[in-house]
């Protein structure tokens, strides 16, 4: 799951220090007033990029600015800081404090590498592993970076695939799970891909204290085009995933799967409309706070579907067009973003109608969201 905690104490505590960073009074309300907030990359206006802290109605508490497009956001609920990534083929990475404490601390891929877009902190949060693209080589790798020292990087080991692009913390505290989708790229031919007749996407298990690949497992031949690029972990320590599909426009494969450890990976089988509701693209997975849930986003479709997280059943649809970001709520069912800077909340049991929580048409949420309580 990537709802985290923040404790309450230490967020009030840290007030003062944030108003003095340039927090209106207004906004340190908001903060002490809810016990759940959410990050996000969005764009602004015609050309600007942030990331931003925010409340469950869409007010604004923190906001850094991005010096682009902007993709995900990893957090580490102890400390309190966080970074956005780039989304790929981008090079940069702002570190932040959720409270405003700390002016942000940008950092750069090596050259010759770029970030997909997503990385995941160690459990005490001295390092952070972010998946990057040696695209001169055509290899994936994952990049680890000293948090306490500018967020140097210091090492490196193999993603177990091409085109590595989220990367979780398995519930171990030790294991690293990487989805490469197995496309090659290269910044000089924009998000072309290379290797379409070789593509293979693996799920990689990997030992982040040594580097060592404990596990790849693949979907086989039959199911090479289906680019594995996001997850999650429910309750059960099982991994969630989501395709996005690289071959024929009128194809309709399964995009959904789950992997328990020990097994090897399964694809959810949905029915043909759902199918079609995902028009071959899944944007973003994500489990409820119970654990017990997992919604699956396709903004390319404008569907989010519901799974049961146990026996795998389909639950719900929702319909959102552009929708993308999913977030879980303390309600166990999720706050949805959407491109026309819209915040919904939505869930199995909303009878396929999201509710408009609040709406800003100058700004548009990027793909990824995560929910913290604080």
């Amino acid at each position: 799951m990537r709802s985290t905690e923040i404790d309450r104490r230490l967020l009030l505590a840290g007030a003062g220090a944030a108003l003095l960073a340039g927090l209106a009074p207004r906004q340190l309300a908001a903060m002490e007033a809810n016990d759940t907030l959410f990050l996000s990359a969005r764009k602004e206006g015609d050309s600007g990029y942030a990331v931003v802290v925010f409340t469950p109605d869409g007010k604004d508490v923190v906001r850094v600015p991005l010096p682009g497009r902007g993709h995900d956001v990893t957090l580490h609920a102890a400390s309190g800081r966080a970074v956005a990534f780039a989304r790929r083929p981008g090079t940069f990475a702002a570190a932040f404090d959720v409270l405003g404490k700390r002016a942000p601390v940008f950092f750069s891929s090596p050259e010759e590498r770029h970030f997909y877009g997503h990385g995941v902190y160690s459990p005490d949060g001295k390092l952070l592993y972010a998946t990057e693209n040696d695209f001169e080589n055509g290899q994936g790798f994952i990049g680890v970076y000293d948090t306490s020292d500018g967020y140097r990087r210091i090492a490196e080991f193999a993603s177990g695939g091409v085109g590595p692009h989220e990367v979780l913390l398995a519930p171990d505290g030790r294991t690293l799970v990487v989805a490469n989708g197995g496309m090659e790229t290269h910044p000089d031919y924009g998000r072309t891909i290379l290797n379409l007749p070789t593509m293979k996407p693996t799920l990689a298990l990997i030992d982040r204290l040594t580097g060592e690949i404990i596990a790849c497992h693949d979907l086989g031949e039959s199911e090479r085009l289906s680019s594995i690029r996001h997850m999650t972990i429910d309750g059960h320590g099982s991994v969630w995933f989501g395709c996005q599909f690289q071959g024929g426009k009128t194809e309709r494969p399964q995009l959904v799967g789950r992997l328990k450890r020990g097994d090897e990976p399964e694809l959810m089988s949905a029915p043909q409309d759902i199918l079609r509701g995902f028009n071959n693209y899944i944007g973003s997975v994500m489990t409820s706070r119970d654990g017990e849930t997992i919604a699956t986003s396709s903004p390319r479709g404008g569907q989010v579907v519901y799974w049961n997280a146990a026996s795998g059943e389909i639950l719900g649809r929702d319909r959102v067009v552009d929708g993308c970001g999913v977030a879980p709520r303390p309600s166990n069912d999720f706050l949805i973003s959407d491109g026309a800077g819209e915040l919904l909340a939505g869930g199995p049991g909303d009878g396929g109608k999201p509710a408009v929580i609040a709406r800003n048409s100058s700004v548009a949420w990027d793909n990824h969201m995560v929910g913290f309580r604080v």
